[in-house]
C-alpha cells in the first residue's frame, strides 16, 4: 500500500478542520488507530478505503496520492464533455459520464460544471417547456408544474447548489446563476429564485460596467466596447421577455413594433453590418417579429422579417467559426473576439421554428429554397 496514504489522511483532515475522532467514530475503529495511520506506523485495512475517501469526499485515487493519473482523467472526461455541450449532439451518454465521473471526484468543481450545464440542456432537449395564456390575466404563464418534473433540471439545480457551496468563486459563475434563478423560477421554486438573485451585485457592481472606468486610452476603448455589447445582449432578453410575456402588447403589435425598434438600433450601433455574437440577436429580433405577424395574418410583413433574421442567422454562421474576430464599427473597433463564437447560438432559428411558427409561415418558407436549412425543423413539426 502506498506509504504516502497516511500523510494524505492527515492533511485532508486538516483541510476540512475535522478531529481523529471524527474520523475514527465515522469509521467505527478507536482515535489510536486513526493516529497510527497518520504516523505511518499502520495502515486502514483495504474495506475501509471507500469509506475514508467518501468521508473527505475525494476519489480513491486521490487518497493514495495519484495526482498525476488523476489530473489526465479529469482532463480528457472535460475535453469530450465539452465537445458534447458545444456540439449540442444527443447529451444521454455525455450526462452518464459525467455522472460517473463526479461519483469518482466528488469536489471536483470543473466535473460539476460541465455536469450541471449538461444536465440543463438535456432538460431542454428531452422535455421543453411548457406555457399558456388565460383570459383572466395579461401575462403569459409557464407551466411550473410541468417544468418541475423536469429530472434533468431539478439533478442540474442539484449538481450547481453543491457547487456554490463548495467554490466561492470560478470563471463560469455568473452562467450558473443565471441558469440556477432562471430554472428555479420555471420549475415554480421562486422564493430560492430570488433569494439568489438578491445575493448578486447590482448591474453597475459588474466586471463589464467597472473595468472602462479602471482603464484609459485604447484600453478603456476596448472594454467600453465590450461592456456595450454585453449591456446590449442583457438588454435584449429583458425586452424580448417583457414584450411577448404580456397579451396586451401582443394583441395590439407593440410587441413587434419595439423588437422592430430595437433590432435596428442594434444595426444603428455596428453600422457597418459587423455584428459578432450580436447577429444572434437581431435574427431572434426578427425571427420572433415574423412568428406574431404571421399568427396575425400579415404573412407578407411576416416573410419581410424572417428574410432579414435569416441573413443575420447565415452571416453568424461563418463568422462563427473563425479563429478571431475583429469588429470595425467606431464604437467596437478596439474589440477582438478569439477563439471563434459559441456553436449552440446557431440553434436559435431552429427552436423558433421547431416550437412556436404558424403554419402559414411554415407554409411560406417552405416555397423558398433559400431557407433549405429551415424544411428539416419545419418538417419535424408538421411530422
Amino acid at each position: 500500500m502506498n506509504i504516502k496514504i497516511g500523510n494524505i489522511i492527515r492533511e485532508l483532515r486538516r483541510r476540512d478542520s475535522r478531529k481523529q475522532e471524527d474520523l475514527a467514530n465515522a469509521l467505527g475503529v478507536t482515535c489510536q488507530a486513526v493516529s497510527r495511520w497518520e504516523a505511518n506506523k499502520g495502515y486502514p485495512d483495504i474495506e475501509m478505503i471507500p469509506a475514508i475517501a467518501n468521508f473527505f469526499h475525494v476519489s480513491i485515487d486521490e487518497l493514495f496520492g495519484y495526482d498525476g493519473d488523476r489530473e489526465t482523467k479529469i482532463s480528457e472526461i472535460l475535453e469530450k464533455s465539452q465537445r458534447a455541450i458545444n456540439s449540442n449532439e444527443d447529451l444521454t451518454e455525455c450526462v452518464e459520464m459525467l455522472r460517473e465521473a463526479v461519483e469518482e471526484f466528488p469536489t471536483e468543481h470543473r466535473l460539476l460544471i460541465n455536469l450541471g450545464f449538461a444536465l440543463h440542456t438535456h432538460g431542454w432537449k428531452m422535455h421543453g417547456l411548457k406555457g399558456w395564456t388565460s383570459e383572466n390575466s395579461d401575462y403569459g404563464s409557464i407551466d411550473t408544474e410541468y417544468a418541475s418534473s423536469n429530472y434533468f433540471w431539478q439533478e442540474a439545480m442539484s449538481v450547481f447548489e453543491k457547487l456554490l457551496k463548495l467554490k466561492d468563486s470560478f470563471p463560469e459563475k455568473n452562467a450558473v446563476i443565471l441558469i440556477m434563478v432562471a430554472d428555479y423560477s420555471k420549475m415554480g421554486q421562486f422564493d430560492k429564485a430570488k433569494a439568489l438573485a438578491e445575493k448578486q451585485n447590482s448591474v453597475f457592481v459588474s466586471r463589464e460596467c467597472l473595468m472602462p472606468h479602471a482603464t484609459v486610452d485604447e484600453e478603456r476603448d476596448r472594454y467600453l466596447g465590450e461592456a456595450i455589447i454585453s449591456v446590449m445582449n442583457e438588454l435584449k432578453n429583458l425586452i424580448q421577455t417583457a414584450v411577448t410575456t404580456k397579451k396586451p402588447l401582443v394583441k395590439e403589435g407593440i410587441s413587434v413594433q419595439k423588437m422592430i425598434a430595437l433590432a435596428e438600433f442594434y444595426e444603428k450601433l455596428f453600422d457597418d453590418g459587423r455584428l459578432g455574437i450580436a447577429h444572434t440577436n437581431v435574427r431572434d429580433l426578427y425571427v420572433c417579429s415574423a412568428i406574431f405577424e404571421a399568427s396575425c395574418g400579415d404573412i407578407e410583413k411576416a416573410m419581410e422579417y424572417f428574410d432579414k433574421g435569416f441573413d443575420h442567422h447565415q452571416t453568424y454562421k461563418v463568422i462563427r467559426k473563425l479563429d478571431e474576430y475583429s469588429y470595425s464599427s467606431p464604437l467596437f473597433s478596439k474589440v477582438v473576439s478569439h477563439g471563434g463564437f459559441p456553436k449552440i447560438a446557431e440553434d436559435g432559428l431552429k427552436d423558433f421554428l421547431s416550437a412556436s411558427a404558424p403554419e402559414n409561415l411554415r407554409n411560406e418558407i417552405l416555397k423558398n429554397e433559400k431557407y433549405s436549412e429551415c424544411f428539416e425543423y419545419i418538417t419535424k413539426q408538421e411530422g
